[in-house]
């Protein structure tokens, strides 16, 4: 990786009205930055810049935190909000308005859709797909008592349909399917199906027994 500085000078990647970053923030070659992308937004004062693996595509609008670590290939949509904390793998596509709270963990080969909230301690594996305006949560019980912040598990290539709602601290298991519109208050086991609000879990079809490639 080389420093963000040397990346502007060398001519290896694309700026368009770039507006801020740390110079310490590392960069590998080939990376397109569109209008008002902020890297290396602060939160502290002792953060560490983030790293930026090569091919990034990161549309305009979008803010990527310090303390934060991305792989190769990374791309967002428009106005993508990245928190501290969070580590996010190769080849992940994170759609446009999409949130990315801090101390999260993102495997490989990732497509999150547009207006996605993913919540503090949240996991998600390899392979899996987020449908657009899904919402995970991770309060059990919003500021009426103390509780340990518990974000879903998303196991390796589980596929999560659109505006689906998933309560705290649930488990999707590999390979499951949510099914669009689900509302998920119990863990998902591998290779099954939740339909429905509140969701029932149901055997998966035989031809949909398989593990996504993305």
């Amino acid at each position: 990786m080389v420093p963000f500085k040397n990346f502007l000078r060398s001519g290896n990647g694309r700026v368009q009205n770039f507006l801020r970053s740390s110079d310490d923030t590392d960069f590998l070659e080939n990376a397109e930055l569109q209008e008002n992308v902020v890297i290396g937004q602060k939160y502290k004062a002792r953060s560490r810049p983030p790293i930026i693996g090569k091919n990034a595509l990161i549309r305009s609008n979008s803010i990527i935190y310090d303390d934060t670590e991305i792989g190769d290939h990374f791309k967002t949509g428009h106005g993508v909000v990245v928190r501290e904390k969070t580590r996010i793998g190769d080849n992940v596509l994170i759609g446009t308005n999409s949130i990315i709270e801090g101390h999260c963990t993102l495997g490989n080969n990732i497509s999150i859709q547009s207006n996605v909230y993913i919540p503090i301690n949240s996991i998600i594996e390899d392979n899996v797909f987020i449908g657009p305006c899904s919402c995970f949560t991770n309060d059990k019980y919003p500021i009426r008592m103390d509780y340990d912040l518990k974000g879903p598990i998303i196991r390796k290539g589980a596929s999560i349909g659109a505006n689906s709602t998933f309560l705290s601290d649930v488990e999707i298991g590999e390979g499951a399917m949510v099914a669009s519109g689900a509302i998920v208050t119990h863990d998902v086991p591998p290779f099954y199906l939740a339909i429905g609000s509140p969701a029932r879990i149901k055997p998966l079809p035989k031809h949909l027994k398989t593990l996504n490639k993305i």
